[in-house]
């Protein structure tokens, strides 16, 4: 009954986008790694700490262009981008469940991929911290300083993110109801964007509230990890399959 299941989902047209969609989603796991390994490099905690005004940020992208890019969120925009395969491979495999859940979930998905790129300001701060390092007068520092401080307010923008969480929270949802994924893998989901829609709402409407959101950030980072890792692996062993599906079977 299982590799019924397998057949029905991972027809020969699908077998090697489901693979690739796995792969993606294991690498955005990876990205995520990359981005707390580099937190705990010499310097970084420091100069990030430093990041208060925007000055402050031109002076870092003239020190260190790559740690600037980073710490306005190039890492989580490679890793979110990752996802896009996963999140349409998991609308495909849950559609019989509940196509229009599983189609709501993908909605919210590319929603918040879009909003996320369009409000994400750190090429943009890159690119005006030249120009503020070589202006010759005050009024031209001033003027690149507002523009920058416009950038910030728009990049504190978390919308996007709030929604590919409400998505990645629909589909674990969806796949309480299919065989597909398996409880666990749904459970795991549950919890994981729950805890990262909660965190969202902290930082936006209590940031003061840094013991809380920390804790909640740990238990939901750790979560959504797992449901990577989780839903990657089920990806693969759909792409895997290698036996065509029974005639007749629809």
């Amino acid at each position: 009954m299982h590799k019924q299941v397998d057949y029905e989902v991972a027809g020969p047209g699908w077998r090697g986008y489901y693979t690739v969609a796995g792969t993606a989603m294991l690498f955005s796991v990876l990205v995520v790694v990359a981005e707390i390994l580099i937190g705990f490099l010499p310097g970084v905690a420091h100069a990030s700490q430093r990041t208060v005004t925007v000055i402050d940020w031109f002076t870092l992208f003239q020190n260190n262009w790559f740690l600037g890019l980073r710490n306005l969120g190039l890492l989580n925009l490679i890793g979110a981008a990752l996802l896009t395969p996963a999140f349409l491979a998991m609308y495909f495999a849950l559609r019989r469940a509940s196509e229009p859940w599983a189609a709501l979930g993908a909605i919210l998905f590319f929603m918040g991929m879009a909003i996320y790129m369009a409000d994400n300001r750190a090429f943009a701060m890159l690119s005006l911290s030249g120009p503020f390092a070589r202006a010759a007068t005050e009024a031209q520092r001033t003027l690149l300083g507002a523009a920058g401080q416009a950038m910030l307010v728009e990049g504190s923008n978390r919308v996007g993110l709030f929604l590919i969480d409400a998505a990645g929270l629909v589909l674990s949802a969806v796949m309480l109801r299919s065989k597909i994924f398996g409880k666990a893998t749904a459970y795991v989901g549950v919890v994981g964007n729950g805890l990262m829609i909660v965190l969202e709402m902290i930082l936006a409407s209590a940031p003061g509230w840094s013991n809380v959101w920390l804790i909640v950030a740990m238990c939901g980072g750790v979560s959504i990890m797992a449901w990577y890792l989780l839903v990657g692996r089920r990806l693969f062993q759909m792409g895997a399959v290698e036996e065509e599906p029974q005639r007749g079977k629809e």
